[in-house]
Order: structure tokens, then sequence, then C-alpha cells
């Protein structure tokens, strides 16, 4: 559950209190579309936008990737440096703080990951992902996976309307890009007090043409 939203939040704050606030260990499991995805790919360089503790980002480094972890919260990118340091794969992995909504980091990428960058405070997601395709070198492959829809715990409202794997594809207007995956995937979540209820995961993967 993530911390309620203070008046004097800021980015850096709120995220930080919300990494600091976890109790549960990193689980060092990929996300599962990361690990599908990914797999048969040559390794090269990747970056992970809102990478949080680094699970996804580690586990390309102990893959042969060279990676870089974004994240606003410094606490979360403490925790990457841990979770490298931890799987031996410390040398790998550069950790980059920035604001994804104000900045983000220089060069270009075999791999774009962004996978589940919401935010209950003021965040243009849409804007900032036409930004992450930028990054993505000739012949690299941008990896979007957000939340479909919401649990009834969830930290914005339940009833708010949420893009698509699709609509997420067609903002991004990537038009001679090659789909390599746009899909919504049901999933069964365990909620505080124990109940399940299903969510959807959107998928959206394109694959920038090669020079």
């Amino acid at each position: 559950m993530r911390p309620p939203v203070l008046d004097t939040d800021t980015p850096e704050s709120f995220w930080d209190r919300h990494w600091t606030g976890m109790t549960r260990p990193s689980s060092g499991t990929p996300t599962a579309v990361l690990a599908r995805l990914v797999a048969g790919r040559l390794a090269g360089r990747a970056v992970d936008l809102g990478c949080g503790r680094g699970d996804d980002v580690v586990w390309l480094a102990r893959q042969g990737w060279q990676g870089v972890a974004v994240d606003v919260s410094p606490a979360a990118l403490k925790a990457v440096e841990q979770n490298a340091q931890a799987a031996g794969v410390a040398e790998k992995i550069t950790c980059a703080r920035h604001d994804l909504s104000q900045s983000l980091p220089d060069g270009a990428f075999d791999l774009v990951l962004s996978m589940f960058t919401h935010s209950p405070l003021d965040f243009d997601r849409a804007a900032v992902l036409r930004a992450a395709a930028t990054l993505v070198a000739p012949g690299g492959l941008l990896l979007i996976a957000g939340h479909g829809s919401l649990a009834p715990w969830a930290w914005t409202d339940p009833e708010i309307q949420i893009p698509t794997a699709q609509d997420v594809a067609d903002a991004l207007a990537l038009h001679d890009w090659k789909v390599v995956e746009i899909a919504d995937y049901p999933r069964e979540v365990r909620g505080p007090d124990g109940q399940m209820v299903e969510v959807l995961d959107c998928v959206t993967a394109l694959e920038r043409p090669g020079d």
C-alpha cells in the first residue's frame, strides 16, 4: 500500500516515503513480460525509467546487459545499489536520479523500460512515454507496462479511465515502428485483507527500425 499524499509532498518526498516504508523485501524477480520479451535479444544497453528497487534492471544485468536505473527517489536508488551488490552485478548498473516529468538520462539505449510508472501525484505519463521513445536506439525496444484497471484499494479513484495498451500505442504515434506486442492481460492480485480481485496489465512493446 502506498502512503497518503501530503499537501507538502514533492515527487521525491512522496516516493522516498513509499520506498523507505516498504517492509516486504525486494523479490529479485523481473516483471514477467520483461523476461518473456527480452528472451533471445542480444544484451546491450538498457534504461529502466522509474526503476523502484531495481528488480528488473538487476535481472537484466545478470543476463549481461549494462543498465541505467532511473528514479526520483534516492531511497529507491539506494535499494537498487544494494540489490545490485548482493547480486554481484554492481559494476553493470549506474544509478541516476531524475524526475521523469523534468528530465531523462542522455544516450541511446537498446532497451527502454517504463514498468508501471503511475503516480498519485500530478504526472503527465503520456508525455513521459513520448520522451522515453526518443531514447531508443535504432533496432531497440521500447517496453511499456501499466495498470489497465485498479483494485478497489488502489491509491487513486477506481473509476478513473485508464488507457489500454492500444491507447498507449496510439498516443505514441510511432507508426513506422514494429509492433512486438500490444495486449491487455488479466492478473489476480491479493488485497490487504486477503481478498482476491482481477486487474488488467497493459503491455505496449514497439521496436524502432534499424538504420
